[in-house]
């Protein structure tokens, strides 16, 4: 069954004493964030109710589905909590009405990073995602407009090339000194109570401020063992990003109230100024704006240097041409970029020469996507090189014969000459490779 027919069926079934149609009675909320109430009174929530609305239900599900995802501790997938959540539902939504529902652990995955470290996400189950997507869809438009014009990660509207496009342009209006700072693991060091009360600010609303709460604590499950958490907010989670930019929208204030020019993504931050001097300036200022919200600026990562001096920002690096400030790949993407496509196209793989250059087009053609903004055609012209020598060597390895098939099947040199998919022709040709 569908989440939207279980919606539809749940609307008009669950209602409670002087609730009806998801309406909630006008008792005053409370002011108390830290516990959980008791019994079954209403929280008196006004956005909780926006948030519980059948419509804002669905849109919800749509886009968790569209998201996929693993299942988090329960083991349930999306079909398995729709299924589910036809007679769970009910208690679920006076639960959270009341103010007693306890979201269950997120579960620890551990991604490895490029340079050997890793990074820690914790996957909620569906239904929670599904509940803290509803909040999301509510509160986005609430929040989002309060923000800094500097910040761009997880806006709606907003993506990570209008963010490069801004830095290029505050490099080319003279100020080639950047402030580049990295925060220590940021996700996992976001203080609770600093965030609930940054919150509280914003959301005069005690029964969703008690739920995000609730959420922030809801523990992590590593190896069936639950760990309880007083800090961070594990990625994996839509509420996060949210989250994230609310505690951060303290320190662009500071920095818009004396008039520097920044550019805000997620967790990475980039100040450009005309001299070293203001930007050890700049970079005082910071450790001080971030101690207060106890994080940690990654040393080794920040640095006060010229922006053309090997300093990469979202992936991109700038240089300079007769005068014209330029972007390009930067070397660290590269590097991930040829890691990948060896691994795409190793000769150990026991895959035809077709399967690498599906698997390869997929791959390629994301990385082409976000890396259009490059103004760097010899890198292109290598890459293109390398991948071509990469795939003879797969294709010799395999022992096959670099001839046409039989027939009009041009299988070999249309998977030779599939790779240059940053020429628009290619792109456009959407060449493929035949079966004989």
């Amino acid at each position: 069954m569908t989440m939207p027919l279980v919606l539809l069926q749940m609307s008009t079934s669950v209602g409670r004493a002087g609730v009806t149609g998801g309406e909630a009675a006008g008792e005053p909320a409370s002011e108390e964030t830290d516990s959980p109430r008791h019994g079954n009174e209403h929280t008196g929530s006004a956005l909780l109710q926006a948030v519980l609305t059948r419509e804002n239900l669905q849109a919800a599900f749509k886009r968790v589905r569209a998201n996929k995802g693993a299942a988090g501790v329960d083991g349930l997938d999306i079909e398995q909590t729709a299924r589910h959540l036809v007679q769970a539902w009910p208690a679920i939504r006076d639960e959270l009405f009341a103010g007693t529902y306890r979201p269950q652990p997120v579960r620890r995955v551990m991604i490895p990073k490029p340079d050997g470290s890793q990074r820690e996400l914790g996957i909620p189950t569906v239904t929670d995602r599904l509940i803290q997507q509803a909040l999301l869809q509510v509160l986005q438009p609430l929040l989002d407009p309060t923000f800094s014009e500097h910040s761009y990660g997880f806006r709606t509207g907003r993506r990570a090339h209008d963010a490069v496009l801004t830095a290029q342009s505050y490099v080319q209006s003279g100020r080639r000194i950047v402030v580049d700072v990295d925060l220590e693991k940021f996700f996992d060091r976001v203080n609770h109570d600093i965030l609930i009360a940054r919150l509280q600010k914003r959301i005069p609303d005690a029964g969703v401020i008690r739920l995000i709460r609730a959420y922030l604590s809801s523990g992590i499950m590593d190896g069936g063992v639950v760990m309880e958490r007083h800090e961070g907010t594990p990625q994996g989670g839509p509420l996060s990003p949210l989250l994230a930019n609310v505690l951060l929208d303290e320190v662009d204030k500071e920095l818009e109230r004396r008039s520097h020019c920044f550019v805000w993504y997620a967790d990475d931050c980039n100040v450009y100024v005309r001299s070293r001097r203001a930007g050890e300036r700049v970079m005082g200022l910071l450790r001080r704006l971030y101690a207060r919200l106890r994080l940690k600026v990654n040393e080794i990562k920040s640095a006060v240097a010229s922006v053309f001096a090997d300093r990469k920002f979202l992936g991109y690096s700038l240089w300079e041409s007769r005068g014209q400030v330029k972007r390009a790949v930067a070397f660290k993407a590269q590097a991930t970029f040829k890691q990948r496509v060896r691994q795409l196209t190793r000769r150990s793989g026991g895959r035809s020469l077709p399967q690498v250059v599906d698997r390869l087009r997929a791959y390629m053609l994301g990385w082409k996507g976000y890396f259009r903004l490059s103004q760097t055609p010899k890198v292109w012209r290598r890459l293109d090189e390398w991948i071509r020598h990469r795939l003879r060597r797969s294709n010799s390895s395999n022992g096959n014969v670099a001839r046409p098939c039989s027939g009009n099947c041009m299988q070999w040199e249309q998977a030779r000459r599939w790779p240059v998919t940053w020429r628009p022709t290619a792109v456009g040709g959407g060449a493929t490779v035949a079966s004989c």
